[in-house]
């Protein structure tokens, strides 16, 4: 995939002209990442936005104990650095690679030079991070008021959502997160999280298969009749 494709993929270029996503795409370099390789560290001086052309990524912290906390897995078309563009603050977490990743890196001046002359692209940035704050909400929400199982259920609900394609019986997720991954999503430990999957898995309503997940629709009326 060429970099004007790529770039078309992203919710805040969507909407530009050809001639500025070219321009934009010619500014971009490339960067890979190995698997398990930290992209950018919390604290560190942030100077590049990276979208994220092949791969996964998760945006993590760590406690004192070392323990880790994921605050979200992006995939291809996602993209993640732009709140140091915009207030040139240190980073406000650690980006790690869960595979090897396949990044395009647009550096500040670079930005800010397509900013100047396509405002309503910072009109989509504001929208992007209202929806990230929003959900970053949810997911506080959830750790305080919901029971583990709650909150795995829910982690299924919007992997499904967001990542599921419709088949007979279901969603159907080709590539969901380990079960570590899923636990450091929602504030738990991965045998607990391994007891709901057989749960909800001896109920009927989720099929694994590997790396696949098929959620039943039934278990989607489910949680939306519950929210």
């Amino acid at each position: 995939m060429d970099n004007v494709a790529l770039l078309r993929q992203v919710s805040i270029f969507q909407e530009l002209p050809e001639a500025v996503l070219a321009d934009l795409a010619g500014r971009c370099r490339p960067k890979i990442a190995d698997a398990g390789s930290v992209i950018v560290s919390q604290e560190e001086p942030g100077d590049a936005l990276f979208v994220i052309g092949q791969g996964r990524v998760k945006v993590v912290l760590y406690g004192e104990t070392g323990r880790e906390i994921i605050l979200s897995i992006l995939q291809v078309g996602d993209f993640f650095g732009e709140m140091s563009l915009l207030d040139r603050q240190p980073r406000s977490a650690n980006v790690v690679a869960i595979d090897e990743a396949h990044l395009l890196s647009l550096d500040r001046e670079a930005f800010q030079t397509h900013l100047t002359a396509n405002p309503s692209t910072g009109l989509a940035i504001l929208a992007e991070m209202s929806r990230r704050l929003r959900h970053a909400d949810e997911v506080i929400g959830n750790l305080a008021l919901l029971d583990v199982y709650a909150r795995v259920a829910r982690a299924i609900r919007d992997l499904a959502q967001k990542q599921g394609e419709p088949i007979e019986g279901g969603l159907l997720v080709r590539e969901r997160p380990t079960q570590q991954e899923m636990a450091g999503l929602i504030g738990t430990s991965r045998e607990t999280v391994s007891r709901a999957l057989n749960d909800f898995t001896r109920r009927g309503l989720i099929e694994m298969n590997g790396k696949q997940i098929l959620v039943r629709w039934g278990f989607l009326r489910n949680m939306d009749e519950a929210a």
